[in-house]
């Protein structure tokens, strides 16, 4: 069964502005869990968790509630000084866990900067996404250790890196498949649709999941497509699809289709996510300047880890005592990346200048110096 997604409502529009396609039709979109933790059939994707057990549930719960808290403690760590930027994925535990379980310890992964929950699913201890953001490596995990490329600052490259990895596999041999993840925003870059191009014309084995958070910063979905996202893949002759992204079953059922097609050699597929981002898009932005509270509140009714926490009740697959062991667990967790981040040292401010040119450059030397000064004008020492 597939239901008609809910448009929340937008910014208001300048005079003679067009409505654009994706906002005026109702793309149909998967769900197999309403946001009122209802189980809906569908006829296509319910073989893909057919055989899901309570605690296969439960541990799906698990997932989104220990990333949610990890994801809560690095930006509060952030607004202490102790990271310089983090993005948050609140609101997006759904499309990320659901996904990243339906992978194979043996296909690639290659993410954005915002993957954390993937990366969770992916065996990369938390503690590790957090040194790139305090400034003090590069990323912090061997991307081969857990088959999980370091994150992509880059809008969009992994798109490319990911399809010509996903190549190499068919090449190779193997029955393993690639995961590209990005955003909506990232779909208006020239990478996407080359990566688009190339994998269906050499019929790679990869899967581009879109999370369509519906805001690419201060950017509304509706200004980076006139159609929606998941109907691009039409045409470049591979099939796409709009799951819901607050629905962590429906998630977990199509990606797990898709990459079932992919490692049997028929080629790429287009999974766009239907979620959105809860919070700013990195702790640098301010979303209460271009949104509106009424649309946060109508996505805050669609929560993922309330959605499943209602199914699990209803289900009598969880009872009081596993959420409680869940809370205190989720604190551990917090305390441990908070604990981790504070005893990282702290970062080179003048690393940044490094490697820049292989030979040094006249001009990275001058804002080097400029820096240095700057530095040492605080009389406290606070700069150095």
């Amino acid at each position: 069964m597939t239901v008609e997604s809910t448009a929340a409502r937008k910014p208001r529009r300048s005079a003679g502005t067009k409505k654009s396609p994706s906002t005026a039709s109702k793309p149909e979109l998967v769900q197999l869990l309403t946001p009122e933790g209802k189980r809906v059939k569908n006829a296509q994707y319910d073989k893909y968790v057919a055989g899901i057990t309570p605690e296969e549930l439960r541990g799906l719960y698990r997932d989104m509630v220990l990333t949610r808290r990890f994801d809560a403690e690095a930006t509060s760590l952030q607004r202490q000084g102790e990271l310089g930027l983090w993005a948050s994925l609140l609101g997006q535990e759904a499309a990320q866990i659901g996904s990243g379980r339906a992978t194979r310890e043996d296909d690639y992964v290659f993410p954005t900067y915002r993957e954390h929950g993937v990366a969770w699913c992916r065996g990369v201890d938390p503690t590790n996404l957090l040194g790139m953001f305090r400034g003090v490596n590069n990323g912090g995990w061997d991307p081969n250790g857990n088959n999980f490329h370091l994150y992509t600052i880059v809008i969009g490259s992994q798109a490319l890196h990911a399809t010509g990895y996903a190549m190499g596999v068919a090449k190779d041999g193997a029955d393993s498949a690639v995961v590209a993840y990005f955003g909506d925003g990232a779909s208006s870059q020239g990478d996407v649709s080359e990566a688009f191009n190339f994998a269906a014309v050499y019929n790679a084995p990869v899967v581009f999941f879109c999370q369509n958070n519906q805001w690419a910063i201060s950017e509304s979905n509706e200004k980076q497509t006139r159609v929606p996202l998941y109907q691009r893949a039409q045409g470049f002759g591979f099939p796409g699809v709009r799951v819901d992204g607050n629905d962590v079953l429906a998630s977990l059922a199509v990606t797990r289709w898709a990459l079932e097609r992919a490692r049997r050699g028929e080629g790429p597929a287009l999974i766009e996510a239907w979620t959105y981002r809860m919070g700013a898009h990195t702790t640098s932005d301010d979303p209460t300047r271009y949104r509106h509270d009424d649309e946060r509140q109508a996505w805050e009714a669609k929560d993922p880890i309330l959605r499943l926490r209602r199914f699990l009740e209803s289900s009598n697959h969880a009872d009081e005592g596993f959420f409680a062991e869940l809370e205190d667990e989720s604190e551990a967790l917090g305390k441990r990346v908070r604990d981790a981040v504070r005893a990282m040292p702290d970062p080179d401010h003048f690393a940044i200048f490094e490697n820049v040119y292989a030979d040094g450059h006249a001009l990275v030397d001058e804002e080097r110096a400029q820096f240095a000064a700057y530095q040492a004008s605080f009389a406290d020492g606070m700069g150095a």
